[in-house]
């Protein structure tokens, strides 16, 4: 029975065409999840009225380097994790977790990506090369051992937006108060930790075999902590509308932040998402429609009232 098996996943992967195996490639890369990229657009944002075309085009270019960096890494923790995978009910299906996409393959590929992104980023501004090394080392790291230490998980993973922000303006020559990164930071954490509570809901009778660090969370631990980060994400906000260096009247968009942060919380709690926070902003009218209101007032406020 095996050997049939193994026989069978042989021809599968004869069966594999070069066109199908470039779709599973760009698959791998996981294009779906660059949205979570789009923070790099932040300190374009809010500077405007002040920046040049040419900073648009470096922040698109800084865009595709994050997103060819981050799928580096997914296809790395795809390839650490693809034992594990087999066993999620929806990651069994990645190409790599069903058999589908060469590892070597996907490594060989990956390298080409990342050193060429570096090369890249390094002639746009080398410290945005050494924020993108230090991106890809931080969430090496991360697949190969601290994504089992409690805690520090959900901190990387939070971590990994802030580098996003600054990156974004870096290659902008622009600067970020302090309240705004850990406005960043406190809200990439309540999405963290949003994530690994639908993870412990949905896997409650087998969380060691998938995500190890699981056994070390519980229900109301994961909802205390995300209380902590709602109410530091609000504070942060609020204090960098005032103390951003712009127009006062930035503490417009305050609300928006309530209503999109209580929102993520009633999916979360009542409906039970949670588990794919970039998804969720295509998904769900509510936080779509406050984001797109933010990002418009915003541009309003910055244009007319400053």
């Amino acid at each position: 029975m095996r050997l049939s098996t193994h026989r069978n996943t042989i021809q599968s992967d004869a069966a594999v065409s070069p066109m199908q195996t470039l779709k599973l490639m760009f698959k791998q890369l996981r294009p779906k999840q660059w949205s979570k990229n789009v923070l790099v657009f932040a300190a374009l944002v809010f500077s405007l009225g002040t920046g040049q075309p040419i900073q648009i085009t470096n922040v698109i270019i800084a865009f595709f380097l994050f997103c060819f960096v981050s799928g580096c890494v997914y296809i790395l923790n795809d390839f650490m994790d693809r034992e594990a995978d087999r066993q999620h009910p929806e990651k069994r299906h990645r190409p790599m977790a069903s058999g589908q996409l060469k590892p070597a393959f996907a490594l060989s590929v990956g390298a080409v990506l990342l050193i060429g992104s570096l090369v890249v980023a390094f002639t746009m501004h080398p410290l945005f090369a050494l924020l993108l090394a230090v991106y890809f080392g931080l969430n090496v790291g991360y697949s190969l051992k601290l994504k089992h230490v409690v805690i520090l998980d959900v901190m990387i993973l939070a971590s990994g937006f802030v580098l996003r922000a600054i990156g974004g303006a870096l290659v902008i020559n622009v600067r970020f108060t302090p309240w705004f990164l850990l406005c960043v930071f406190v809200l990439s954490l309540f999405l963290a930790i949003g994530k690994r509570r639908h993870e412990l809901l949905l896997l409650e009778h087998s969380k060691g075999s998938h995500r190890k660090v699981l056994e070390h969370y519980s229900e109301p631990l994961l909802d205390q902590m995300s209380t902590i980060v709602t109410t530091c994400a609000i504070i942060s906000y609020s204090l960098f509308t005032f103390m951003s260096g712009r127009t006062i009247y930035l503490m417009w968009t305050i609300p928006f932040v309530f209503y999109g942060i209580f929102r993520y919380l009633y999916l979360i709690h009542v409906l039970g998402k949670g588990g794919k926070p970039d998804e969720l902003l295509f998904e769900d009218k509510g936080i779509l429609t406050c984001v797109v209101l933010f990002g418009v007032a915003v541009t309003v406020i910055l244009t007319f009232f400053e």
